[in-house]
């Protein structure tokens, strides 16, 4: 019990002590001053204990200035704190704006770059190729080559349809021929039968 006094009582000389300027000492001087005064037999003793008091009530008027311009001085600077300290929100919160900005960036970036890498791709494999212009240029070229074999082919089947035809006249005519030979054939050996028939039989 008898601690937690000691630390109030010195609790309470640091607050009426302030900044540690001895305050608490200046009043226990004024009042023992002002006791004094108070029981002073003489004049001069009182006139001297006047000045006294006057004397440390100015000590504590300064002490008391002092304490007050501090008092300000520290409004003043935690008031420059919270801006400063709002300052720095506003920059965090702009940093982190501007990270989230170059986050999407970077993924533009990758899909630009994504995109620029396909196009070079189908850049040599197109290039490996004619253009069109080439292109429709031999297809026509060979348009016009596939029409004139085909005026080619319709000219052999035609001279071959007319190989055909005269082929089977000259079977026909072999064919004829051959039936002529046979025929006449036939005849010499009855020609010949008969002769020899003639000869053999006597004459009457």
């Amino acid at each position: 019990m008898g601690a937690v006094t000691d630390d109030e009582v010195i609790r309470k000389r640091l607050l009426i002590d302030g900044d540690g300027a001895g305050d608490d000492r200046r009043i226990n001087l004024l009042v023992k001053s002002f006791i004094k005064w108070c029981n002073s037999g003489s004049q001069e003793e009182g006139y001297s204990q006047y000045q006294r008091m006057l004397s440390t009530l100015s000590q504590c008027e300064f002490s008391m200035g002092k304490t007050l311009l501090v008092y300000d001085m520290n409004l003043r600077e935690m008031e420059n704190y919270e801006k400063i300290y709002k300052e720095i929100e506003c920059s965090i919160a702009g940093a982190h704006e501007k990270i989230a900005e170059c986050k999407k960036q970077i993924l533009q970036a990758k899909r630009i770059r994504k995109n620029r890498q396909e196009y070079d791709a189908l850049a040599k494999v197109i290039q490996h190729h004619p253009d069109r212009h080439e292109t429709l240029k031999e297809l026509e070229a060979l348009g016009k080559e596939l029409e004139h074999l085909s005026h080619i082919k319709e000219s052999v089947e035609d001279k071959l349809e007319l190989r055909r035809k005269q082929f089977h006249v000259l079977l026909s005519t072999i064919h004829e021929l051959q039936q002529t030979l046979e025929n006449d054939e036939k005849l010499s050996e009855v020609e010949e039968a008969e002769e020899i028939s003639l000869e053999t039989d006597p004459k009457p």
